[in-house]
C-alpha cells in the first residue's frame, strides 16, 4: 500500500477526514458513497461503484429482488 503522508486522528464519533487533494484526485464528491474493505494490510476506502453481485460487472445493471445484477444474470434467473 502506498503512503499518502497524511495522518489524521479519528474523532469521538469514529470519523476521519479525506483530504481535499485525495477527494479531487479520485473524484469523490459531497455525499457520495464510499465502500470499506479489509485486507491483511488494513482498511481500504474506495469510491463505491455498483456492480453485479455475481460477476462484478458494472454495466447494464438492474435491481432484481432487491439486489443489483447485470442483464446476463437477469436472463438466467428468469428461467
Amino acid at each position: 500500500m502506498k503512503s499518502t503522508g497524511y495522518v489524521y486522528r479519528v474523532d469521538n464519533l469514529g470519523r476521519i477526514v479525506i483530504p481535499v487533494e485525495l477527494r479531487e484526485e479520485f473524484q469523490i464528491h459531497h455525499r457520495e458513497d464510499i465502500e470499506i474493505f479489509v485486507n491483511q494490510e488494513g482498511i481500504v476506502l474506495q469510491k463505491y461503484k455498483p456492480s453485479c453481485i455475481f460477476c462484478s460487472n458494472e454495466e447494464h445493471m438492474r435491481v432484481y429482488k432487491g439486489k443489483l445484477i447485470c442483464d446476463e444474470y437477469v436472463v438466467i434467473s428468469a428461467r
